[in-house]
């Protein structure tokens, strides 16, 4: 690809040099740049890449892409292109270097604050049974249509998320599921993104240390309907809203003229309504009215927000041209969601679930969720990550102690912070005094489940799938999965020293 046809999808270019020449790499990092890379200097929030250039440069780029006027300076045979944002270039230029992938795949994009991976994670065994090869792009992992990958981020950064549709496509992926974080809307990294489809599940507090208000919060996710309706790109997009949340009716509100709009819920005006929902220990099922006709929709998974994101999942499928009937029937297989509200074991009368609930709404849900298994005493685990939003730390510790018999407050990822300080911030919001504090993640995990009475169920809540916990000076191996199991394990091996 020659420059001249890579940078032809730029607006308002100013191009000092030779656009003729051969392109054989684009970076936006100067440590990824080789021979004849063009190298886009992107302002971020810590780091300018226009300071770069020269490093750039050292290691073979051609060309540079910057807001930058062109330098007195300029190395012989380096081509300088001005634009008015990097930023917006950037999704340009990556989606023209991997030949526009996303128009030729059914996009569906989920975003709101919960509900996003297990949504996505539906979506995607839903079109997986119907069209075959579907890729994945989420925070528990990527799939590119033949294998898995570690996820590095919720979604993933342009050039990267660019590289992944092209490979979806090349391995014959006929659509993607992908979850889209508000931060991803807000750096532009969907900018250049075909959706056929956006899923909007739900706005509560989270990621203030981000947004700074509820307001700018909503208005990164409403920028990705925006998108849709004002770049659609000779798609024809829908946006899938639940309309039983309060953002979700003004969203539809807005777009109603402007997008085909289907919404869902448990009201009497939804398009995918939900009636009344039957709930084991291990599943459940509930009829759907959709399009004139009922169903009967039996899901592996527990919880009345599994209804809402099975719902969003359906209404998303019959988006992008899958029977409904064939959707309906692919969820009764499906497997159980890494990490959300996930079913580690049960053991002498303990049962654990692993949920992944990290702001005050996701945790009253899965409380309230396990609360209808009737258990002896719901006891939950549960902690708050450092250098996040500190506001919503006493706002999680209200929302668990109410609907809990016991909780045990503890460690998630403090990162940079005092883990006790952490705990202190939470404490504040404990309603009544039925907790107490363990620092160590793992003791707390054991504690819970060795010490329990018989009939209670734990849940371990915060790190679902995370393999990992972060502290200030060092990241080590951690699964509450596998230390849960562990704990199950030792309950079972004292439980039977005991009978003999």
């Amino acid at each position: 690809m020659t420059l001249h046809e890579l940078i032809d999808s730029l607006p308002q270019t100013a191009v000092v040099g030779s656009a003729e020449r051969e392109v054989h790499g684009l970076a936006d990092d100067s440590r990824a740049v080789g021979e004849g890379f063009v190298f886009v200097a992107v302002r971020g929030d810590e780091v300018d890449g226009h300071e770069y250039i020269d490093k750039a440069l050292d290691a073979g780029a051609v060309a540079v892409v910057a807001e930058r006027p062109v330098p007195e300076d300029l190395r012989p045979g380096v081509t300088w292109v001005m634009v008015r944002s990097t930023r917006d270039a950037l999704a340009l230029l990556a989606d023209a270097w991997c030949g526009m992938p996303s128009l030729d795949l059914r996009v569906v994009g989920v975003t709101g604050t919960n509900g996003k991976t297990t949504t996505a994670f539906l979506l995607h065994a839903i079109m997986q049974r119907v069209l075959q090869r579907v890729g994945l792009l989420g925070t528990i992992h990527f799939h590119d249509g033949n294998k898995h990958r570690p996820a590095t981020h919720t979604t993933p950064g342009v050039l990267e998320l660019q590289t992944l549709l092209g490979e979806m496509r090349g391995n014959g992926c006929q659509g993607v599921a992908m979850e889209v974080s508000s931060h991803a809307i807000d750096q532009g990294r969907v900018a250049s993104v075909a959706f056929d489809t956006a899923v909007f599940t739900n706005l509560t507090q989270d990621h203030l240390d981000y947004h700074g208000t509820m307001e700018r919060y909503f208005e990164s996710k409403r920028g990705l309907f925006e998108q849709m309706a004002s770049r659609p790109r000779g798609k024809t997009p829908t946006a899938v809203i639940n309309l039983d949340d309060a953002h979700g009716q003004l969203l539809a509100r807005q777009f109603k003229d402007r997008l085909r709009v289907i919404t869902y819920g448990f009201g009497v005006d939804c398009d995918f309504r939900a009636g009344n929902v039957k709930q084991t220990k291990r599943g459940m099922e509930y009829p759907l009215s959709a399009n004139g006709k009922t169903y009967l929709v039996r899901l592996p998974l527990i919880g009345r927000f599994n209804v809402y994101n099975s719902l969003a999942a359906l209404a998303a499928a019959a988006a992008v041209r899958i029977p409904l009937r064939e959707a309906v029937a692919a969820l009764a297989d499906v497997p159980q969601v890494p990490g959300r509200l996930e079913f580690v074991g049960s053991v002498d009368g303990v049962s654990v679930y692993v949920d992944y609930a990290h702001t005050p709404d996701a945790l009253e849900n899965v409380c309230a969720t396990v609360r209808e298994l009737s258990p002896r005493r719901l006891v939950t685990v549960f902690g708050c990550g450092g250098d996040r939003d500190r506001a919503k730390r006493p706002l999680m510790a209200k929302a668990a102690s109410s609907l809990s018999d016991w909780c045990i407050v503890t460690s998630d990822n403090p990162r940079s912070e005092d883990p006790e300080a952490i705990i202190r911030d939470a404490q504040r919001g404990m309603v009544g005094k039925a907790h107490e504090a363990v620092v160590d993640r793992a003791e707390a995990i054991r504690h819970a489940v060795v010490d329990g009475w018989k009939g209670d169920v734990v849940i371990i809540a915060g790190k679902g799938h995370e393999d990992y916990q972060q502290f200030a000076d060092r990241r080590i191996s951690f699964d509450d999965r596998k230390v849960a199991r562990a704990a199950l394990a030792e309950r079972q091996n004292l439980n039977m020293q005991t009978e003999e």
